[in-house]
């Protein structure tokens, strides 16, 4: 028994030591990279850098990113106040309203600036979200009360092309106008637009681009939408069957995977592009905010998305989901105004080095950059404000 127990030692011994020449690192490491792994982010407190002219930025209720990682943020110069703007009132040098589109390089400076009402389209009375598709043009929504269409534009800010008609919407079966769409994502190799359409309507719809034609919509859990209202968010009540305004964001993975977010029920659906339900995730479940949490979600960069980004609004926090399970695995932020901090995080994006942007809404007016700093072990599941490391 003894020499067995001795050659049974002996192995032992003899596969720690293969195992610490062969890795570099202590064995209690190995071990240890059994941890759930999540992405790890710091604020970058000096980013963008600062405004010419004087200019303020209202509400931000859009972002995206393009190819070559340049950031452009959406806002409501109508929501700055008047103590906020005395030189657009000639009353003292500061300040004024910034365009609403905004066009940032990666290190924070301002390229370019444009929008507002032109020829030829119906500026959104209430301009709501800004995303980037593969040819880098730009599609935006609006949820004022007569926004029932949305546009496209180059990046230098050429008008494209409408959709839908303001002051027509028709309910969320109509198969030509929409109402106060939320934000939009677009499939290009398949020529389509989808739609979370959004405030007034409670679906998703899918739109040829060349024909401009509603190809298939659908509702919560793919059904068919019922626009009956459907009273307040109660955790406590059966999962609603239908989406409960606002349907606030739409965007496709890499594996063909469309994500929605249902705000007004605190949750996250997703679906197979035909509308067949798959999975949902609720965020923040005991959250009663009117607002809901589930505001945007954006994709890691690496080429498997692995992890899914949520901007939750009403409890200002970005969780991080583990895409496979929609898990979360841990989250960062807290109200405030200083840098890391949030006064409603509203939209989310990623560029190609895994950065995080979001805007903030009502009082918040701002776009902040959150650093990737690669993958690290899940140490706690509320980092709080995520400030850089000395």
């Amino acid at each position: 028994m003894t020499l067995r127990r001795n050659l049974l030692l002996g192995g032992f011994a003899l596969t720690v030591l293969t195992l610490l020449l062969s890795t570099g690192r202590p064995f209690q490491a190995t071990v240890g990279a059994q941890q759930k792994m999540a992405p790890r982010f710091e604020v970058d407190p000096l980013w963008p850098k600062p405004l010419p002219n004087h200019w303020r930025i209202g509400s931000t209720i859009g972002v995206g990113t393009d190819a070559k990682d340049h950031v452009y943020i959406v806002h409501r110069p109508g929501s700055l106040t008047r103590n906020e703007l005395h030189l657009d009132q000639g009353r003292g040098p500061c300040c004024a309203a910034a365009p609403p589109v905004l066009q940032f390089d990666p290190a924070g400076n301002l390229v370019r600036s444009w929008g507002g009402p032109g020829k030829g389209y119906e500026w959104p009375e209430s301009g709501h979200g800004i995303t980037v598709d593969t040819e880098g043009n730009l599609w935006m929504g609006g949820n004022g009360g007569n926004d029932d269409h949305f546009l496209q534009f180059t990046p230098e800010g050429k008008f494209l092309r409408q959709f839908g008609f303001a002051y027509a919407n028709g309910g969320s079966n109509d198969p030509w106008a929409y109402n106060q769409v939320a934000k939009l994502t677009v499939d290009l190799p398949a020529n389509e637009v989808y739609v979370a359409d959004g405030y007034g309507n409670r679906r998703v719809a899918v739109v040829d681009i060349k024909t401009g034609k509603m190809k298939r919509h659908w509702g919560a859990y793919g059904n068919k939408p019922d626009d009956r209202n459907s009273g307040a968010y109660d955790p406590n009540a059966k999962p609603a069957q239908q989406f409960r305004p606002p349907v606030h964001c739409v965007e496709i993975s890499k594996d063909g995977l469309v994500y929605v977010c249902d705000r007004g029920n605190n949750r996250i659906q997703v679906f197979k592009k035909d509308g067949t339900y798959v999975r949902e995730l609720v965020i923040s479940p005991k959250t009663k905010d009117t607002m809901g949490t589930a505001f945007d979600v954006a994709f890691s960069a690496d080429p498997q998305q692995r992890f899914l980004y949520v901007a939750n609004g009403a409890d200002d926090r970005v969780h991080i989901v583990e895409r496979a399970t929609m898990e979360i695995l841990t989250q960062f932020g807290d109200g405030g105004r200083q840098p890391g901090a949030f006064y409603c995080v509203h939209s989310i994006a990623t560029d190609t080095k895994g950065n995080i942007y979001t805007t903030e809404t009502f009082e918040g007016k701002r776009v902040q950059k959150f650093v990737y700093k690669g993958l690290a072990p899940v140490q706690k599941f509320d980092q709080g404000v995520v400030w850089p490391t000395p």
